[in-house]
């Protein structure tokens, strides 16, 4: 059984995603790992890639793009380790942030969810941790609001202003771009709600492990780099709105109205 199974969903970032797998194995350490690629039809020979310069890796290949959370839960269904990580293909894993992580998870039980520092690529800090959206908040975003009135204290406390990003502690939601779970939280609760295409999929289920009885944390003793969103930066302005819109709309209606 490995010590991490590790699931990238990938769509058009080739390049991308070869410095992404180049970073892992780099940094596995002692580690054993599964790494399971799902692709949402990439044209840009990601396929051929993968197959090439990772034979190890096993590869989903799907014939139209079914999202983030559809695709993500394709890859675990095929996992056999007991932590999971979601991770996206623009990132670049430092150092021994997998152990790090893992390690951190095994020594509190209660943990069903992690997150980790994200760096940009010049080494500053990514912002990484919010609290969970209220009505407010996501209608202020929605109208375009927060761009006239930016500092709101309903988007300042969403967007966790004040959060102490060197400090280890339990938090809201971590950010999807990497999302460790434990599988037995899977397993009680289920994986990624498949009516979010893309936007909100991490925040539900971080609601859900909470909901459960577990915890979310977030730790700064591990980091990734994170390049930030590179394969949705491919879809047009008006789609992302729409999607954004749509998740919103679906996440309000499960838990935003009673906020």
């Amino acid at each position: 059984m490995p010590d991490l199974s590790i699931i990238i969903v990938s769509w058009n970032v080739k390049n991308l995603l070869k410095k992404c797998l180049e970073s892992i194995f780099r940094n596995q350490g002692d580690l054993t790992l599964e790494v399971i690629i799902v692709d949402n039809a990439s044209r840009d020979g990601t396929m051929e890639m993968v197959k090439t310069n990772f034979p190890q890796i096993k590869m989903i290949s799907n014939e139209k793009n079914f999202g983030f959370a559809a695709a993500n839960n394709q890859g675990i269904k095929q996992t056999k380790g007991d932590y999971l990580l979601l991770l996206n293909p623009d990132t670049e894993i430092v150092g021994s942030a997998l152990k790090t992580a893992i390690d951190f998870m095994k020594k509190n039980q209660l943990i069903g969810a992690c997150g980790i520092k994200h760096l940009n690529p010049d080494g500053s800090l990514q912002p990484s941790v919010r609290r969970f959206p209220t009505f407010l908040a996501i209608f202020l975003i929605l109208t375009k609001l927060v761009k006239i009135f930016p500092r709101l204290p309903a988007i300042n406390r969403y967007l966790a202003k004040d959060f102490n990003y060197s400090q280890a502690q339990s938090v809201d939601q971590v950010a999807g771009s990497f999302f460790l779970i434990s599988k037995k939280v899977t397993e009680k609760i289920g994986l990624l709600d498949e009516d979010f295409f893309i936007w909100f999929e991490e925040v539900d289920f971080c609601q859900r492990v909470i909901k459960a009885g577990w915890q979310v944390w977030y730790t700064p003793n591990a980091s990734i780099i994170h390049y930030g969103g590179q394969s949705f930066k491919q879809q047009f302005t008006l789609k992302k709105q729409w999607l954004f819109f749509k998740s919103a709309l679906y996440y309000l209606k499960k838990y935003g109205f009673r906020n």
